[in-house]
């Protein structure tokens, strides 16, 4: 199934595209992991500190995965009226 991954800009995900996400559709998938890659990421983020005390921001890669796994069980497990 073709999606049409550009919107009106509402921050919402086109309907068919959430059906087809949670019907299984890779490719619908994908769309929904990219439309909320940045909050993921930026959920994802941790402060570290070098050997001088300066903080670094840094990307957890294992709590980003673990975001993107709930995220993906959450809409195969959603039924579309």
């Amino acid at each position: 199934m073709n999606h049409q991954t550009k919107h009106k800009g509402n921050g919402l995900l086109p309907y068919p595209v959430i059906a087809a996400a949670s019907n299984g559709d890779s490719s619908a998938m994908e769309i929904v992991l990219h439309h909320y890659g940045s909050y993921i990421n930026k959920l994802s983020m941790r402060t570290l500190f070098d050997e001088n005390g300066n903080p670094h921001a840094c990307l957890d890669e294992e709590m980003r995965r673990r975001l993107e796994m709930k995220l993906i069980t959450k809409v195969l497990t959603f039924r579309a009226a």
